[in-house]
């Protein structure tokens, strides 16, 4: 009986005291202490998930790193990641551990305060200052009692962010104020409980209070400001504010929008470029490769005013661009050799996006008859993507990623951090693949795949729920068991009113031609990362959506805007400019691209295995012949491991150099017999003919004054007998020829896209 009342006792204690923890009860038992006192009546209650879990993470508490890292947290304390789970965090806080970590009746003596303060040791360090308004927050709250939030506390409903836009003078400094919404009709402002972030800190900063600095580069910037699981946007334009007077003609709405921006933030532009730099620029961007010397002749003879156009559509029509084109797109749907076996679904799959290239196939027919193949590899190749990507949350995460540039990846395990998709919109799409079904086909190694008939459902693992089909932010009509839910998948991105399918394309391409994408990166796309030209981006998006999808008129509307053809030379206004395309930033060239490069520079030829002699290396069909190549090796050729961009490595290293330099492939090749250099050795022509051959296959323009002379210098001193002495009237030898060419490969100029 005692013992019963004492429970009763101290459960009727508990419901009104503020005094949780055990160390709290015993002490009041044994008279050390005495009943907190009653909050006054004006004094605000504290919520724990409008207040308690903000301070937590705006201190950085359930951060990946801290107490929220997979697995059980940090240090035996263990929060949701960014406060996204409040009752879970609640029971981890207050009743682990015996309620240790709070002390209600001397809230400044509770552990979670000692160790946020730095009071006590703590691996995170202090992370709040005693006399701040988070500490308060947090002792408030646990003075009140620890309580979690009741049905009657508002709840947060949205949060705005003023100014949200504005136009800052570089250098200057602009305060964000955010000011919280909730269910009762009150407003708060939250400003130092926000999160915020730059999408660009070289362009901006700002600090955890919401004090926006601006630095030196000219452009626009967004500042992420996030409360509570949402998330919203400053948009920043940072004017240089030089006078535009003289702007190229605008040949497309391409160069009404770059060219109209520039203005607007007083950024002069660099003026078009010559007919050898275009020349050169298109080919390898279009062809992926450089212009032969005939058609850098014909080019430059032409009086055509419309010569660069034409030009355009010769390279859109040849097998080069399908070519080229093929290898970037089977890199990103993983067309990789793992087994010999695979050599069979490789080729075959290849084979189907090139010939789709070629055939100019409409992206949504392209990506429908990819989503929804059945049969098998022999009979439809693109059965094929299905044996590199099996496990439905994969097929559903490259999807999103390549084909809608949303990155769902997080949102498997948790709302999406920077985004507003969530788990359960995570496995909604996941059930769109839920009924694939496989089995063994006559050739070994590879999969029949078909529609198994039934209800498509993914099931949530956090909450068990059964989800059927969801596109993202849109209803999808109801799926029956007979039918094959990818089909209703690929009607949704082939749609008109798609937000994601078109422009996420057309972001690709621009970043394909211009270096930098209009979002970077160019497949994460969300309203946390806003274009630098919303207005460009958007008309892209409506030209290409109402082409019909047309890839090639997509590529044509591009390279054929003067933006596009503008000089890579900076003038005194837009050396740093980085995303206003107000000049052309060069780039470097790919690894397959560079290797034919080479061998054509050479006259020399790269033989590869189960393929015909002379197969260049942008035809090459999968991953496999990075392994036979140390030349793809070093330079970067992917592996097709993901559907990321950035698994081509695009940067310079110290192996790229010496390969080039010094490496036995290259010594070969300038070496190889009836190649340029053995064939110029033997010509009878003049040296001034030679050089300016060089240069025509190098640079597809005439060599310039002074490098004329220093290669007829250097060629015809080279020609020296054994005292040092020059060989009248001797010609230059091979290996003359192959230092030159050497000479030539290793420039800035070769190597790179400009």
């Amino acid at each position: 009986m005692r013992l019963i009342a004492y429970t009763n006792f101290r459960d009727d204690f508990l419901r009104r005291s503020t005094i949780t923890s055990f160390a709290g009860i015993l002490c009041f038992c044994l008279g050390l202490i005495s009943a907190p006192p009653t909050a006054c009546a004006d004094d605000r209650p504290v919520s724990f998930v409008n207040d308690v879990v903000q301070v937590m993470t705006k201190a950085g508490c359930n951060a990946g790193v801290c107490h929220a890292k997979a697995g059980n947290g940090q240090n035996g304390f263990q929060l949701s990641l960014l406060g996204f789970e409040p009752r879970e965090d609640f029971e981890h806080l207050v009743k682990e551990s015996r309620g240790r970590r709070l002390f209600s009746s001397a809230p400044d003596r509770s552990l979670l305060l000692l160790k946020a303060s730095g009071q006590l040791p703590h691996g995170g360090g202090a992370r709040l200052h005693p006399s701040s308004k988070s500490y308060e927050l947090l002792r408030d709250w646990i003075r009140q009692g620890a309580n979690l939030d009741t049905e009657i506390t508002p709840k947060f409903v949205s949060f705005d962010v003023k100014p949200d836009r504005g136009s800052i003078q570089r250098h200057a400094e602009q305060q964000l104020t955010v000011i919280a919404h909730y269910s009762d009709g009150s407003d708060r402002d939250v400003t130092e409980l926000a999160l915020y972030e730059s999408n660009d800190r070289a362009m901006a900063e700002v600090s955890g209070n919401g004090l926006v600095k601006v630095l030196d580069i000219t452009g626009n910037v967004a500042i992420m400001v996030r409360y509570q699981g949402k998330v919203a946007v400053f948009s920043v334009s940072i004017p240089l504010g030089a006078p535009v007077e003289s702007l190229p003609p605008a040949k497309t709405f391409v160069d009404e929008l770059v060219f109209a921006n520039l203005k607007e933030i007083g950024v002069p532009p660099s003026p078009l470029c010559d007919d050898a730099t275009f020349l050169r620029r298109v080919t390898l961007d279009i062809a992926g490769r450089l212009p032969t010397e005939e058609e850098v002749q014909q080019f430059h003879s032409s009086n055509d005013e419309n010569k660069r156009d034409k030009t355009i559509d010769l390279l859109l029509q040849s097998s080069d661009y399908a070519d080229y084109f093929a290898g970037k797109w089977t890199a990103l749907l993983k067309n990789r050799r793992d087994d010999t076996s695979d050599i069979v679904s490789n080729f075959a799959f290849h084979s189907w996006v090139r010939d789709s290239l070629l055939a100019n196939k409409p992206y949504d027919q392209f990506v429908r008859e990819l989503l929804a193949a059945t049969g098998t590899v022999i009979g439809n190749p693109p059965v094929a993507w299905y044996k590199r990507v099996k496990d439905p949350k994969q097929q559903i995460e490259d999807v999103a990623q390549l084909f809608l540039g949303v990155r769902m990846q997080c949102a498997q395990c948790h709302h999406h951090p920077f985004e507003r998709w969530s788990q359960d919109d995570y496995y909604s799409l996941t059930a769109f693949f839920s009924q694939v079904g496989r089995k063994p086909s006559s050739t070994r190694g590879e999969d029949m795949i078909f529609h198994k008939r039934g209800l498509a459902v993914a099931t949530n693992v956090k909450t068990g729920a059964a989800l059927v089909p969801a596109a993202l932010g849109d209803p999808i009509p109801a799926i029956t068991a007979d039918d094959d839910p990818r089909l209703r998948l690929a009607d949704w991105m082939g749609s008109k009113t798609n937000p994601f399918f078109a422009k996420a394309l057309v972001n690709r391409y621009w970043k394909h031609f211009f270096q930098r994408g209009l979002i970077e990166p160019e497949d994460d796309i969300r309203d946390t990362n806003p274009p630098t030209n919303p207005v460009l981006l958007s008309a892209l998006e409506k030209h290409f959506i109402n082409s019909g999808f047309d890839l090639k008129e997509l590529v044509r509307v591009i390279t054929r805007s003067n933006a596009y053809q503008l000089s890579e030379v900076p003038n005194q206004y837009n050396l740093v400019d980085r995303q206003n395309y107000s000049r052309f930033y060069p780039k470097r060239l790919q690894a397959e691209v560079l290797l034919d490069a080479v061998d054509r520079m050479l006259g020399s030829q790269t033989d590869f295995a189960n393929l015909p002699p002379g197969t260049k290396a942008i035809a090459l069909p999968d991953n496999s012949y990075n392994r036979s190549s140390p030349f793809l090796r070093v330079f970067g050729r992917p592996e097709g491991e993901s559907v990321c961009e950035c698994e081509r490595v695009q940067s310079s290293s110290l192996a790229q150099s010496l390969h080039l330099i010094n490496s036995s492939d290259i010594k070969s090749k300038l070496a190889t017999p009836n190649g340029r250099a053995d064939r110029l050795a033997k010509d009878d022509r003049p040296i001034e003919a030679k050089v300016s051959e060089l240069y025509l296959a190098a640079f597809a323009r005439e060599p310039r004054s002074e490098e004329r002379k220093t290669a007829i210098d250097f060629l015809t001193e080279s020609q020296v007998d054994t005292e040092g002495k020059p060989i009248a009237g001797q010609k230059p030898n091979q290996e003359s020829y192959q230092d030159l060419i050497w000479a030539l490969i290793n420039t800035k100029e070769f190597l790179f896209n400009h």
